[in-house]
């Protein structure tokens, strides 16, 4: 009973290891860059965050507090939405994501590792330019995420194992007869916080149809648990250095569709060595994939 149970998880959840054969002579990144440490109140400390991003050319697209103890700032730059611009899916690599989480009190800064959501995201670019910016803005210490890194080539037809969903395999929220109902849509139900999921921000790609929106997910108003930023961080983000950035979830409207990127893949791809089973693992939150995708559903349901 207990192997049938266990194969129902895998096929659920995949083989989050698996990422196909690595070139030994390839550079491994990982998905997190912690900067520095800092002391202070999340406060003052982003404050002293966001001024820095400014000053290296960087847009504060939108921030929050997915609970008491962290904040999470979305960033955007010219150079960033001209990247995103270039592929299908593009969209989602708008956006890189800085976060300040106070364990103990002393502040972790980290962020998003702008070449390995290049390369997951499927994007034309390496981001190495918004690396550099990143670097100089905040400083580069160590990569974080998995014990054991991933290349470009991993990342780039990363899933989970045979069958399970890839980049590409995008969930479709809805169909649309054009693109301002599409948009309108989404805004509205954000503002009215439907299924407990409210607007952290939103960037529009130029010269495409493509409006990005990172999203906040309660699940005491929504759902459950199973969609809620909170409990699903506490079971998944459990390390010494924590992988906060990995929130917001987002939402593309792209022409009169809006998807949101499979749940199975969007986790996996920054939790790849996260265990099947057992405490702190994917088993502990096997309804999040459906769960999530419902409540971004209600977001792009102009009828909710």
């Amino acid at each position: 009973m207990k192997q049938v149970r266990f194969l129902i998880i895998a096929l659920l959840f995949g083989g989050l290891l698996w990422g196909g054969p690595a070139s030994a002579d390839a550079l491994k990144m990982k998905p997190f860059v912690l900067a520095s440490t800092a002391t202070g109140d999340l406060t003052s400390v982003s404050a002293s965050i966001i001024s820095k991003l400014e000053s290296s050319g960087f847009q504060i697209a939108g921030s929050y507090t997915p609970y008491p103890t962290a904040m999470v700032i979305a960033v955007t730059s010219n150079a960033l939405k001209a990247a995103a611009a270039k592929t299908k899916f593009g969209g989602y690599g708008a956006a890189m994501r800085i976060s300040l989480t106070d364990i103990d009190g002393k502040i972790q800064v980290a962020y998003t590792n702008p070449p390995y959501m290049a390369a997951a995201y499927q994007m034309a670019g390496d981001l190495k330019a918004t690396e550099a910016k990143l670097r100089q803005a905040l400083g580069k210490g160590q990569e974080f995420g998995p014990e054991d890194g991933m290349n470009k080539e991993d990342l780039s037809d990363y899933h989970y194992m045979f069958g399970m969903e890839y980049f590409g395999d995008q969930t479709l929220l809805n169909t649309f007869i054009d693109h301002k109902l599409a948009v309108d849509t989404v805004e509205k139900n954000l503002a009215r916080g439907v299924m407990g999921v409210t607007k952290v921000y939103r960037i529009d790609i130029p010269g495409t149809k493509d409006v990005v929106f990172g999203v906040a997910m309660n699940g005491k108003k929504g759902g459950g648990d199973d969609q809620d930023d909170t409990f699903i961080m506490k079971e998944i983000d459990f390390k010494a250095t924590r992988s906060t950035a990995h929130l917001p979830y987002e939402i593309l409207v792209s022409d009169d569709k809006a998807y949101a990127p499979s749940a199975r893949f969007r986790i996996a791809i920054n939790f790849p060595d996260l265990a099947m089973m057992g405490p702190n693992s994917f088993m502990n939150i096997m309804g999040a994939p459906d769960a999530i995708a419902k409540a971004l559903g209600g977001v792009a349901n102009p009828h909710f």
